[in-house]
C-alpha cells in the first residue's frame, strides 16, 4: 500500500543520506582546527539535505500517482475524474455505468434517504433485492453522519480491510453505495478524494437544478440573476503588491459575462474574464459551469489544461451554439510577469508609464472560441510587468456602449 511504501522509501532515503554524508565528510574534513571542519561539514549537510529533499519529494509524488493509477485504484480514480465533470444525475449515472459497472463489475445503489427514493440501482440481483433495501434502511437511516464508510458481506460497518465488500458515501440525505468484491485492494488515499468530489457534485447538481427550476417554473429572472451573481466574487481579495477592482453591471437580468480573481500563493494570482454567447438561462448555465471548472481544478498553474477542461465541459453540455470567449492569466508579482491565454476576448491591455508618457501593450488573442470549435495547440503567452502597471480587462459590453447618436464607444477616440 502507498503509506507503507512511502514510509520505507523515506526511511531508506534517510539512511542513504546518513551514509553518504558520513563518507563525504570523512574525505573532505581537513585536519586541524575545529571551525573549518565544522563549516565544511555544515555546507555538505545543507547541500545533501536540499538534494535529498528534492529527490524525496519528487519520488513521493511519483509513488502517490502510481498508487492512484494501479489497476484497482485506477478504476476509482477514473470515476473521480468523470464525477468532476458531472452536473446532473444523468451525468452521474453515465459515469457509474461506464466505469463502475462495465469496467469494474461493481453494483451501485443511490438513495435519497429523506424520501426513501431510489434514484438509481444497478440492474442486478443484489441492488434490486428488497432484502438489501431493508437491511440498508435499518442500518443506515437518514440521520447517518456524513462521511465514507466500508461495509462487509452482511452490510455492516467494518474496519477490517480484508472483510470489506463495498463502501458508501453519505452527504446530507444522499447515500451512494458501491458493492465490490475487491474493495480491499483499493488504496485508502483515494477515498477522501472520492468523497470530496461527491460533495462537489451534489452542490453543482443542486445549483444547476435550482437555476433550471427557477427559469422553467417560476420565471423569476431576477432571482436567477441573483443566483448567477453568487458565482462571482462578492469582494475582491486582499493581495500583497496587487490592487484589484471589478465592476459588473449586466445589460439584462441574466448576463453571460463572468470574472474571478483567485490568489494561488503569496506571489501568484489567477485572473479570468469571459463572456458566454447569448443571454438567458443557457448562458447562465455555461457561465456557472466555467466558474466551477476553474474553481475545482487542482493545478491552476496549467492554463492550457484549464482551457481544455472548460472546452470539454461546455461541449459535454450539448447546448446548441453555446461557447465562450475568455481571458485567463496568472499575475506573478515576484517574477513580474503575466502569463495568459486570450481566447478571442477583446484585447486586455497593460498600461505602462515610461519617461515619454504612458505606453499601451495589448494582450492579443492567441486561442479560438471555446466550447464550439476544435482547439489546436493551446499556447500560453507571457508579458513583462513593471511596478505601477495597470492591467485592464473589459468585456465587449464596454466597447459596444452607444451614445445618443448610435456610435459605439469602441469606435471613438475616447476608447483606448
Amino acid at each position: 500500500m502507498y503509506k507503507i511504501r512511502r514510509r520505507f522509501f523515506i526511511l531508506g532515503t534517510n539512511i542513504l543520506f546518513a551514509i553518504l554524508f558520513a563518507i563525504v565528510t570523512i574525505f573532505l574534513l581537513p585536519e586541524g582546527s575545529f571551525f573549518p571542519a565544522f563549516l565544511i561539514a555544515l555546507i555538505v549537510f545543507i547541500v545533501f539535505q536540499v538534494i535529498t529533499s528534492n529527490i524525496s519529494t519528487n519520488q513521493v509524488k511519483l509513488l502517490y500517482r502510481r498508487a492512484l493509477e494501479t489497476k484497482e485504484t485506477g478504476l476509482i480514480s477514473e470515476f473521480v475524474k468523470k464525477l468532476r465533470f458531472s452536473y446532473s444525475v444523468d451525468d452521474l449515472m453515465e459515469s457509474v455505468e461506464v466505469v463502475l459497472e462495465d469496467k469494474g463489475d461493481c453494483s451501485v445503489l443511490y438513495i435519497d434517504r429523506s424520501t426513501h427514493y431510489v434514484i438509481y440501482n444497478s440492474p442486478d440481483r443484489l441492488t434490486t433485492s428488497e432484502e438489501t433495501m431493508r437491511v440498508l434502511s435499518l442500518n443506515y437511516g437518514n440521520a447517518w453522519p456524513n462521511g465514507y464508510y466500508f461495509i462487509d458481506e452482511h452490510f455492516g460497518i467494518t474496519s477490517n480491510r480484508q472483510k470489506t465488500r463495498g463502501f458508501f458515501l453519505v452527504h446530507e440525505d444522499m447515500h451512494f453505495y458501491v458493492f465490490c468484491r475487491y474493495t480491499r485492494l483499493f488504496e485508502p488515499i483515494i477515498f477522501p478524494q472520492l468523497y470530496n468530489e461527491f460533495i462537489r457534485f451534489q452542490q453543482r447538481a443542486k445549483t444547476i437544478s435550482g437555476l433550471s427550476e427557477i427559469a422553467e417554473l417560476s420565471k423569476e429572472w431576477s432571482l436567477l440573476a441573483e443566483t448567477q451573481k453568487s458565482f462571482l466574487p462578492q469582494v475582491m481579495p486582499d493581495i500583497p503588491k496587487l490592487d484589484v477592482a471589478a465592476y459588473f453591471r449586466p445589460l439584462v437580468n441574466v448576463s453571460g459575462d463572468y470574472y474571478t480573481v483567485l490568489p494561488m500563493d503569496e506571489n501568484k494570482t489567477l485572473v479570468m474574464l469571459g463572456d458566454v454567447s447569448g443571454k438567458g438561462l443557457a448562458a447562465a448555465l455555461v457561465m456557472g459551469l466555467v466558474m466551477n471548472v476553474v474553481k475545482i481544478i487542482e493545478n491552476k498553474e496549467d492554463l492550457a489544461q484549464i482551457v481544455r477542461s472548460i472546452d470539454e465541459a461546455i461541449k459535454g453540455m450539448k447546448l446548441q451554439d453555446k461557447y465562450t470567449v475568455l481571458f485567463i492569466g496568472i499575475i506573478d508579482t515576484k517574477e513580474m510577469v503575466i502569463r495568459y491565454i486570450n481566447a478571442s476576448m477583446s484585447d486586455p491591455i497593460v498600461v505602462t508609464q515610461t519617461p515619454s508618457g504612458y505606453k499601451i501593450k495589448p494582450l492579443t488573442s492567441n486561442c479560438s472560441l471555446i466550447g464550439i470549435l476544435d482547439l489546436d495547440e493551446v499556447v500560453v503567452a507571457e508579458q513583462k510587468l513593471y511596478k505601477g502597471d495597470l492591467v485592464l480587462m473589459a468585456s465587449d459590453g464596454v466597447s459596444e456602449v452607444m451614445n445618443e447618436d448610435g456610435i459605439e464607444l469602441g469606435d471613438t477616440d475616447l476608447y483606448l
